[in-house]
């Protein structure tokens, strides 16, 4: 093994942040953590927002971002993670409160480690990320909760971003009549070539403002808060659901209690970074089955090399991207 390897690390300097390449020394790996050569990782609003400041992202400083993280094991002190395993680790505190997958390698709690299932390339899994685990924990839920094809059609808010990319592709290919919500007029090819039914702009949602609307969806999926989602609660149908997993618009929620106290409507909040970890790997492992998107090709919009992270993060922050970027670790 080399003597040190490559990571993008931030720090925290008198002007705010400071972020730039650098060598890390190899050190022992305590008792119960995993050292992984990192393939890929990827590019996740979140992590624009912490490295360029427009979001109180990481928890500790200096840091190495990076949220996602697949590769395989080089050093094991974890019975369950033998050495030569390919592994997945997302959320968890990855690239927030613990070095992250922006680096050569990237050394981990063994219980954080999910084993890269079968029906998943290394490639794939990074397509998918944090934001399509997120999805799937949308989906699931929803599911869990009673939605069914049958019932009508499912709102995506946000579509064109990475988590309701890959719910767009999950639902439709679920049999769901999927509508997507994007402000971008270039969006709607893209997202009915994943699956969407129909593509609406986000006034059509902001813009409700009574406390119950006319009934148009047996469910959503929510990326933006807000308004958006007060708008969205008061068109569900009755003993519908809304999995709330995002605030790009607003962190705010304004509404009312009449949604779920004459509809029955559930409002499900989705967190990602602490899913229990079971319920982690049979996501994982239905996101390499069941609910494997069929169009990852077309939602994956590029593939940046380590060494250009930095230039990477703008365009997210400027809402100018779609669909998921993936980092090869290795160039």
């Amino acid at each position: 093994m080399v003597e040190d390897y490559k990571v993008f690390r931030v720090h925290k300097n008198e002007k705010g942040l400071k972020s730039g390449f650098e060598q890390q020394a190899f050190e022992p790996i305590a008792e119960d953590q995993v050292r992984i050569k990192v393939k890929h990782s990827s590019i996740n609003y979140k992590d624009a927002l912490g490295v360029t400041g427009k979001g109180k992202i990481f928890r500790k400083l200096p840091i190495v971002p990076g949220i996602d993280a697949v590769g395989e094991v080089v050093e094991s002190k974890y019975a369950d993670c033998p050495k030569g395993s390919s592994v997945i680790v997302t959320g968890c505190g990855l690239g927030e409160l613990h070095d992250g997958g922006y680096g050569q390698y990237v050394t981990v709690p063994g219980d954080w480690v999910v084993a890269l299932p079968d029906g998943l390339s290394m490639k794939e899994a990074m397509i998918l990320g944090t934001a399509g685990f997120t999805a799937a924990i949308c989906v699931y839920r929803l599911e869990l909760n009673g939605l069914k094809p049958s019932h009508g059609p499912v709102l995506v808010t946000g579509a064109s971003g990475g988590v309701g990319s890959v719910a767009v592709d999950i639902l439709s290919s679920r049999s769901y009549e999927v509508v997507a919500v994007s402000r971008k007029a270039e969006a709607e090819g893209y997202l009915k070539s994943i699956g969407a039914k129909a593509v609406i702009k986000p006034d059509e949602i902001i813009g409700l403002k009574r406390p119950l609307e006319s009934t148009k969806y047996a469910a959503a999926i929510d990326n933006l808060g807000g308004q958006a989602l007060g708008g969205v609660l008061a068109c569900i149908d009755l003993w519908g659901s809304v999995a709330s997993v995002g605030l790009a618009l607003d962190h705010e929620l304004r509404t009312t209690v009449m949604p779920f106290i004459l509809r029955g409507v559930s409002l499900l909040g989705i967190s990602s970074t602490n899913c229990p970890y079971p319920l982690r790997k049979e996501l994982w492992q239905k996101l390499a089955g069941e609910y494997k998107p069929r169009h990852l090709e077309e939602i994956v919009k590029g593939e940046v090399p380590l060494s250009q992270i930095d230039q990477a993060f703008m365009p997210f922050i400027e809402r100018k991207t779609s669909g998921r970027y993936i980092v090869n670790c290795q160039e």
